[in-house]
């Protein structure tokens, strides 16, 4: 999703976004609701003979991340929100918080610490669970926001938002702490935990101090980054993984270990939600030639490690032992991954595969890839698919050797 650069947001001074909150503000940007952004500049031109030019530039900028922010949080709600820029870029998506305030719940937390809050994304979820949320955040105008939102969905009463420096903050009176570092950076992404703001040392340590305690982290973080018993959860949402959090207090994190080092691990698929754990890490499944069915285990499964877990449950093998696809002679049902019946094994060879599309009339062609250097879109360019049918291929590796597999989704007509 193309949000706006993090700079925008040093362009909304905390004085802008309280003129927001005015009546003339709140008609403003009620009004812009269903505005197009491409006809922006007549918009402003019209605007700006009845209200102040800078209240107007603030309403065309909240109205543009309500409309980006529908996918995240729904229309009901992301039309009654506020956002900054990079708030709404890193905020949790509301499915994922809903999810996380559920289990908190289920877990008998009736207070938590949200540190590095954000605009209240994950405060909003845990108190529709009549959850008692302190919401701390040190920039003034991400705390303004937050403030907002509370009041905005008639949670004001369970939210107390803090502007305040986190580590300043006694978090000993409530049931569990929270803590979503900002892993962005002016040169953007930042990939090393102790780049973090603040580290993910301090944000494991803030977390486990407490009864309960759970860290939001990138999902490409390594396993051997994960602190010592902390349980590691990956989330994907419709297949598409959206975080990893760290727990810690939990009754998985506190299980006996597994079977060889390592953290407890759970991959959770939503909606559902449909959870994956294991204390340890598994054995590596065995690996084999290529079946009738190919396997795509979920992201959240493959981040997680636990590919073994759903090949013993698929009654599967690898078809390489540095790749995450799982073959099997029959066909078995399981959430965790995507099936696929294969018609074709063949080694890699763009004019094979090009004739062999001619001659089934294939025109749809899906492409996915692990293993192969070659890009989706290349492909596709190079091959030309034309004609009414579909297929599926995937670029691989099978037994070291570059493959192609060619198939389609179990079960298509």
């Amino acid at each position: 999703m193309d949000w706006p650069t993090l700079a925008d947001n040093e362009r909304v001074t905390p004085e802008d976004f309280t003129a927001l909150l005015t009546p003339e503000g709140r008609t403003l940007l009620d009004s812009l609701r269903d505005y197009d952004p491409g006809r922006e500049l007549a918009v402003a031109t019209r605007l700006r003979r009845d209200h102040p030019a800078p209240l107007v530039s603030a309403a065309l900028g909240q109205a543009r991340l309500r409309q980006r922010a529908v996918a995240k949080f729904g229309a009901e709600d992301a039309f009654r929100m506020y956002f900054t820029p990079g708030g709404a870029e890193m905020a949790t998506r509301a499915s994922v918080a809903a999810y996380r305030a559920g289990r908190l719940a289920a877990l008998g937390v009736r207070s938590v610490a949200d540190l590095c809050c954000g605009i209240g994304g994950d405060a909003l979820a845990l108190a529709r669970r009549g959850i008692r949320v302190l919401a701390v955040d040190r920039d003034p105008l991400t705390a303004a926001v937050a403030r907002a939102n509370a009041e905005a969905l008639g949670l004001a009463g369970l939210v107390e938002v803090r502007e305040e420096d986190v580590a300043a903050v006694d978090t000993s009176g409530y049931d569990a702490v929270f803590v979503d570092p900002a892993r962005r950076g002016g040169r953007g992404r930042v990939f090393d935990p102790e780049a973090y703001s603040p580290p993910l040392s301090w944000a494991a340590r803030a977390a486990a101090a407490a009864p309960c305690g759970a860290v939001k982290i990138a999902p490409g973080i390594p396993h051997e980054a994960v602190p010592a018993g902390a349980e590691a959860e990956w989330i994907s949402d419709h297949g598409d993984v959206k975080e990893a959090v760290l727990w810690f207090g939990t009754a998985a994190a506190d299980a006996a270990p597994g079977p060889g080092p390592g953290p407890a691990v759970r991959a959770t698929l939503l909606p559902g939600p449909r959870s994956l754990y294991a204390a340890g890490p598994l054995p590596p499944p065995p690996v084999g030639p290529v079946g009738r069915y190919l396997y795509e285990p979920d992201g959240a499964v493959i981040r997680s490690h636990l590919v073994a877990e759903v090949a013993a449950q698929l009654g599967g093998r690898l078809i390489d032992p540095t790749i995450a696809y799982v073959t099997a002679d029959e066909l078995r049902a399981t959430p965790y991954a995507t099936a696929y019946e294969i018609t074709d094994v063949l080694p890699f060879g763009l004019k094979t595969l090009k004739a062999l599309l001619r001659e089934r009339g294939v025109g749809t062609l899906t492409v996915k890839k692990r293993g192969s250097a070659i890009e989706p879109e290349e492909l596709r360019r190079k091959v030309k698919p034309q004609g009414p049918n579909e297929a599926t291929v995937f670029l691989t590796r099978v037994a070291g050797a570059p493959s192609m597999l060619i198939g389609a989704p179990a079960g298509a007509a």
